[in-house]
């Protein structure tokens, strides 16, 4: 091993030999520490020591300087510089395995000494922590208290962390369209960006969603460890590993004290022992037979029914059943038989076999016994019909259809159906875009439309003294007088529709645009009038008048919020009566005397005042999905349809709850209508049948609404699993005109 005051010496040796520099020859000073103070210090000697080295030589090495220790002065120095030359070997040997740049060493211009530089770190060195975005070190705090700032924490020098720019929900929703890892990424609120997802959380995720455990290495059908049993397991508890405590074989004094506490109160007498129990049996009290001098004598105990030639092992031929009786007692349920027992013959009574009924039998008369009433009651004999509602006759509600006499085809599901305020005409559209107009009377077409999109919906005029009916075809309303008018209702109509000086315009905009047709283009094939209804409408599924004519409203489908506009005709004005509405759309109403108006969602209906502007109630019908919805034309009663099967009766002036529910269709309803001047409504449903009801409506409000079932109209086709779509009736006649899925338009007479 090297002598430290030996080697100390030859450095001083080497260093007096060398010249002193510029620095040195200019400043001669000495750097004291604060534990020298100015003394001497005599382990310095005014020289500077190196730090020594690392040896790398091998074990071997170190274990011959140990051994020659003992050597004189002259075998060290020796050593010494072969102990040198070695580990300049050693460095050039190990120069491949340094990890840390190599450092050259120049002569510093300053202090004319050697020193050490290392090189330049590379600007595009990609380490861990250069790419990384200042971290955000507010700690586990509640994000909100940074809504309103405009940066989001402080990182670890304490400046402020700004908050990304981020855009508004358009520009979000594009980037995850360009985007394609936009699925696997999570919003974080410290960062207040997306950071993505690893594998192993997307891992977890996916099996929080299929209700799985979250840890994939969890295995719900490994083996059972028999932990209590087995030969040498009855000791071992794998709940805990502590030490037997000394509470389980040291004497408690305090249970000691309690129980010397009892035995003096046993002593005094204030505790008594347990009484010795009774071995005598317990008494048996003959309720059937005592009798009591204050009450009534209690009723008999009901006799068992004594057995008949039906219970005889050998009874005669009539009373054997045939084997259709027989297959048909098997069939019945035991509650419904008249007899429990099938008799059977036997030639002897040594071939009887053993009662099979015999325990069941004995348990129903110990029910019998034990059951049996105490006192005597009046039954009560009424005849289970008395108690069914007695409903006139329907041959005495008369007149209502009761057989098809028209059809007119289609070559698509024939979707929309509608009749003139005078019952002659009506108008039908498919979903092929063809729109017929054709006669009630004789079922003769007289006009037919043809448009380029799918019909939604059609709907006539309800004014008199004008003829003119609307289609509502995509993103579009198209305003069609029909053929052969009288010329003066032709000249009103086309006055009404395209008016020689339009309305100014009002104050507010509307994305609704109303165009009219030049007048030297007009004809019965184009539209007189187009409302053209906001981009991505979507279809008209519904179009309804007011009843004075000159408002409609209309129900678009895929919408969203701008789904019902109503339109002035006379002012060629649109507007959307809600900027919000709570759920989607599916059906509009007007109020046949009032300014109200019914708004119908998937499971509640609204009744709005238009004229106050307010919201009057809120009917709860309980279905999961309304599909269809008329009114009274008294305005006091509604009644709703849904996809259920559900038809809910409302009483607009008794609750918000329906008054009566019927359930008498298969399938979802499709279409409701009330007659306008005979008291009957109409309902289809996807089973393919029509259900005809007698509704009477009294003036007098204590008098409930009389409902009768009166006729099923059977004459659709289920095709593609819909049936009847629409139902209108005519208004001066008890007839009904149906549309079905076949493509077929009937004419339903009286």
């Amino acid at each position: 091993m090297i002598d430290p005051a030996r080697s100390s010496k030859k450095r001083r040796q080497h260093n007096e030999n060398e010249p002193l520099g510029v620095f040195s020859e200019a400043i001669d000073m000495e750097m004291l520490s604060d534990e020298e103070n100015g003394e001497e210090v005599e382990s310095d000697n005014g020289d500077v020591d190196e730090f020594p080295e690392i040896d790398a030589g091998s074990d071997e090495s170190s274990e011959k300087d140990e051994n020659d220790e003992s050597g004189d002065e002259d075998e060290d120095e020796d050593e010494d510089e072969e102990d040198e030359v070695n580990r300049e070997g050693s460095d050039d040997s190990h120069e491949e395995l340094r990890i840390f740049p190599k450092a050259k060493t120049i002569v510093s211009g300053i202090t004319g000494q050697e020193k050490r530089v290392y090189p330049e770190i590379e600007p595009d060195y990609d380490s861990d922590s250069s790419t990384e975005d200042t971290p955000n070190r507010v700690g586990d705090i509640p994000m909100h208290w940074y809504d309103d700032l405009p940066h989001v924490g402080y990182d670890m020098d304490g400046k402020r962390v700004l908050k990304p720019a981020r855009g508004d929900e358009l520009d979000r929703f594009l980037e995850t369209v360009e985007d394609p890892n936009s699925w696997i990424s999570a919003f974080d609120k410290t960062a207040q960006a997306d950071k993505p997802l690893t594998a192993q959380e997307l891992d977890i995720i996916q099996r929080l969603y299929a209700n799985e455990n979250p840890d994939a290495n969890y295995d719900p059908y490994e083996p059972l460890t028999e932990w209590f049993t087995g030969q040498g397991k009855e000791e071992i508890m794998p709940l805990t590993a502590a030490p037997e405590p000394k509470r389980r074989w040291v004497p408690s004094k305090w249970e000691h004290k309690k129980v010397m506490k009892i035995v003096r109160a046993i002593r005094q007498g204030r505790i008594l022992p347990n009484k010795a129990k009774n071995t005598s049996q317990p008494p048996f009290y003959a309720i059937w037979s005592d009798t009591s001098p204050s009450h009534a004598p209690p009723l008999p105990a009901p006799k068992p029914r004594l057995p008949s030639n039906f219970e005889s092992y050998n009874p005669p031929e009539e009373y054997l059943p045939s084997e259709e009786d027989r297959k048909q007692w098997e069939e019945t349920d035991p509650e419904d038989r008249e007899r429990d027992y099938i008799p059977h013959k036997y030639s002897a009574l040594r071939l009887v076999p053993g009662y099979d009924r015999f325990i069941k039998d004995r348990f129903n008369r110990q029910l019998d016994l034990y059951m049996a009433p105490r006192v005597q009651r009046v039954k009560l004999n009424i005849d289970p019909n008395s108690l069914i509602p007695k409903l006139p006759s329907p041959n005495s509600l008369k007149p209502y259809p009761t057989y098809r006499s028209l059809q007119v085809p289609h070559q698509n599901m024939a979707r929309c159906i509608s009749v003139s305020p005078d019952g002659a005409w009506v108008v039908s559209g498919d979903e092929g875009g063809v729109v017929g107009l054709w006669e009630v009377n004789v079922g003769r077409e007289v006009k037919k439309w043809k448009f380029n999109k799918k019909i939604g919906s059609v709907e006539w005029c309800p004014r008199t003294d004008v003829i003119y009916f609307v289609v509502g075809t995509e993103d579009a309303l198209h305003f069609l007088i029909p053929p052969n008018l009288p010329p003066s209702v032709l000249q009103l109509t086309q006055s009404i529709l395209a008016p020689s000086t339009l309305p100014p315009a009002p104050e507010a905009p509307s994305p609704v645009k109303w165009s009219t047709s030049s007048s030297n283009t007009w004809s019965d094939d184009d539209a007189i009038l187009t409302v053209h209804l906001p981009p991505s409408s979507g279809l008209p599924s519904q179009i309804t008048w007011h009843r004075r004519g000159d408002y409609l409203a209309s129900v678009s489908i895929g919408a969203g919020q701008g789904a019902v506009w109503i339109h002035q005709v006379s002012r060629r004005h649109s507007q959307a009566p809600f900027k919000k509405v709570r759920g989607k759309v599916q059906l509009v109403l007007f109020h046949p005397m009032k300014p109200c108006f019914f708004v119908a969602t998937q499971q509640y209906v609204r009744m709005y005042n238009l004229s106050e502007q307010k919201l009057l109630k809120t009917l709860q019908p309980g279905i999961k999905w309304i599909s269809s919805m008329d009114v009274h034309p008294s305005g006091d009663h509604l009644i709703v349809g849904g996809y259920d099967r559900k038809l809910c009766w409302f009483d607009l002036e008794l609750s918000d709850k329906p008054y009566k529910v019927l359930r008498y269709h298969t399938r979802a309803i499709r279409s409701l209508h009330f007659h306008p001047t005979y008291p009957l409504f109409a309902s289809s449903s996807d089973d393919g049948v029509i259900q005809i009801f007698h509704a009477r409506v009294y003036n007098d409000l204590m008098t409930d609404p009389l409902i009768v079932p009166l006729k099923i109209l059977r004459g659709h086709e289920v095709t593609k699993g819909l049936g009847v779509l629409q139902v209108k009736w005519c208004s001066r006649h008890p007839w009904l005109i149906s549309g079905g899925a076949d493509g077929a338009v009937n004419v339903w007479c009286s």
